[in-house]
């Protein structure tokens, strides 16, 4: 299924930039660990014999009657890596979009907004294993390469075609793939097993550890699977990844589910605190536009 152009989000004139340093190759909008002679001033060094005599501090020459030239910090294009859980669990439908539409459309919004910026950007899905990955470049082919990527995944839940979803070893996988210090930005509903949690955390760890700066973005739809909030009546609920069944009436069961959902989530949340991974919480009920230009803001301010 082809993505419509229109349901993309405008972003006017916000940007989405790196809050750490990052690794890039064209000068453009982000800070980079890299030292040239360009843009910003960053410190003093002593002058070498046989370098140029160009970047020489003649002024701090006069003061001191020692030659130092200075040192620059460049900027640098952003390096954008995208993670989608393709797992079941995100083709679950309620309303008009699902989570995996949800989070398919959200990157490509966000892909047109780093096309404009001449970042590179690359792409993964992820569910028992990693499906898809690509390098991270900016040229018009490889985005049009993506855009086919992200078009493969938008069809209708198959319940023949069960996915469980393996966060914690996908994410330890992708984080050896990307060598280059990146923005992560992960679209999953995070529902895995609980019992796993502090795997997934690990699996999150491993690449603050390989300094890429990391956004998580957990997007679900918050009445049904936060709330639970269907009719005062009995169901057959379906495990989209498993196919295991339960009959239940949800007012039955609704106090507790709701305590040890929020309990799990909110677990995770505090640990990215911990470890300065920005986590996004999304109800997809809110709207991809929305969602997208609140989290530029925020980011903006904080830039």
């Amino acid at each position: 299924m082809p993505i419509d152009r229109l349901k993309l989000a405008q972003f006017g004139n916000l940007e989405l930039l790196a809050k750490q340093v990052v690794e890039g190759f064209i000068t453009g909008l982000h800070k980079s660990p890299f030292h040239g002679f360009s843009v910003e001033f960053a410190e003093h060094r002593l002058y070498n014999n046989g370098e140029s005599t160009r970047h020489i501090d003649w002024k701090l020459y006069g003061r001191t009657e020692r030659m130092y030239t200075k040192k620059y910090e460049e900027e640098t294009n952003l390096r954008c890596y995208f993670v989608i859980d393709s797992s079941s669990s995100m083709y679950f439908k309620y309303d008009e979009v699902s989570k995996f539409e949800f989070s398919v459309y959200s990157v490509a919004s966000l892909m047109e907004l780093l096309r404009r910026q001449r970042d590179a950007v690359g792409l993964s899905f992820f569910n028992e294993k990693v499906e898809f990955v690509s390098e991270s470049k900016s040229s018009q082919s490889h985005h049009r390469r993506l855009y086919a990527e992200l078009e493969k995944g938008l069809k209708a839940y198959n319940p023949k075609e069960k996915n469980e979803t393996t966060t914690a070893d996908s994410l330890h996988e992708i984080a050896e793939l990307i060598h280059k210090r990146s923005l992560v930005v992960i679209f999953t509903d995070l529902l895995d097993d609980p019992n796993r949690v502090n795997e997934v955390i690990e699996s999150l760890q491993h690449l603050k550890h390989n300094k890429h700066e990391v956004v998580l973005f957990q997007v679900l739809n918050n009445a049904v699977e936060k709330d639970l909030g269907l009719e005062n009546r009995p169901y057959e609920l379906i495990d989209m990844e498993s196919g295991e069944k339960m009959k239940l009436n949800p007012n039955e069961i609704r106090e507790a589910y709701e305590k040890r959902i929020k309990s799990y989530f909110e677990e995770i949340r505090l640990k990215c605190v911990n470890l300065s991974i920005d986590f996004v919480e999304v109800n997809i009920a809110d709207g991809i536009e929305p969602v997208l230009q609140q989290y530029l803001i925020k980011r903006q301010k904080l830039h």
